[in-house]
């Protein structure tokens, strides 16, 4: 007995259906946490890193980062910093082995104004996954979306091959940046683009399609298309299974554990909110920025210059809180505690 389209889709959960328009990404470092939700990638950052390494479940690979940085020698600063890159990687290779895609790994975002350190620093980690027999093209390099970030993006795709994934994007200067760079992907946070708005407007409740963060990935989507960029759109940083609703159809999805258990038990009806065919249709017109018209742009809008900040420091903050937890295990180890 057939099953009419409209029962099958009440079978089907929602995140069933966002699948047959998006790729779903993983947003964790808690591997575990993303088996049973099947996603074709991950993506991870110094918080959600830092929030890992507490758990007991990953102190093994905590130690071996450790160890390694020990065994490779150097000043105390080159031990942390070393044992910092192994223990990103090695979450990344546990990751790896749950998602038959990519992974994000993220640079240190205390270097988003450095070109030349992101790139260092880019290219150790990939030869860290090179080492355990991971080849570059199942990773995502991320870099912080600062102009720097976006050069040292273009270099990396340009001369090293390496992909990268553009972080911390807010603005629409951001985007055209990067996809003239012609890096591989664009993670726009949609969440914290709401945030802002609920804290500095009057508005405090939006309807999905109406959410500031949905109208920003929803009109750099229609751009890239439009105009036949190659770097795709991740849609990331979602605040309720609304707004990841709104954007089926972007090119993918990164979603935390959470809002993945939600949408695996919800049964409403999804549409593809985002198209080809409406992208070519949109009525946008094509920019092009250096540096200084860049600069100026992304200065006019200030949610992007107030998010971009903050989310800089912030995974700053998180890193360094990462790197005293690391430099306190290391010293107990080599006075053997």
């Amino acid at each position: 007995m057939s099953v009419s389209p409209d029962k099958r889709r009440k079978m089907e959960s929602t995140l069933e259906q966002i699948k047959k328009y998006t790729v779903v990404v993983a947003d964790t470092g808690d591997f575990n946490a993303i088996e049973e939700y099947k996603p074709q990638d991950a993506t991870t950052n110094p918080s959600l890193i830092l929030a890992a390494a507490k758990m007991p479940t990953y102190q093994p690979l905590v130690e071996q980062a450790i160890k390694y940085g020990i065994a490779n020698g150097g000043s105390e600063e080159e031990q942390v910093t070393n044992a910092m890159d192994k223990l990103f990687v090695n979450f990344g290779l546990e990751i790896l082995k749950k998602v038959p895609g990519r992974v994000s790994t993220e640079v240190d975002a205390r270097l988003s104004f450095d070109k030349e350190a992101m790139l260092s620093r880019a290219r150790r980690l990939i030869s860290l996954y090179e080492e355990a027999g991971v080849r570059k093209e199942r990773i995502l390099i991320k870099l912080s979306s600062t102009w720097e970030g976006i050069q040292a993006g273009q270099e990396l795709e340009e001369k090293d091959g390496i992909h990268c994934n553009m972080t911390l994007l807010f603005s629409f200067a951001q985007a055209v940046a990067c996809a003239e760079a012609r890096v591989t992907l664009i993670s726009p946070f949609v969440g914290r683009i709401l945030d802002w708005y609920k804290e500095n407007t009057d508005s405090k409740n939006y309807e999905p399609h109406e959410d500031p963060g949905v109208q920003s990935v929803t009109k750099i989507y229609n751009y890239y298309k439009k105009f036949s960029y190659t770097t795709v759109v991740m849609g990331a940083s979602f605040r309720n299974t609304g707004e990841v609703k709104a954007l089926a159809g972007c090119d993918l999805l990164t979603i935390s554990p959470g809002l993945l258990g939600e949408l695996s038990q919800d049964h409403s009806a999804v549409t593809c909110s985002l198209t080809l065919q409406g992208a070519k249709e949109c009525d946008l017109e094509q920019v092009h920025l250096d540096e200084k018209s860049f600069r100026w742009l992304h200065n006019e809008d200030r949610m992007a210059v107030e998010k971009l900040s903050d989310g800089i420091r912030k995974f700053a903050a998180d890193a360094i809180k990462l790197e005293a937890m690391i430099k306190e295990r290391m010293f107990n180890v080599k006075n053997g505690q």
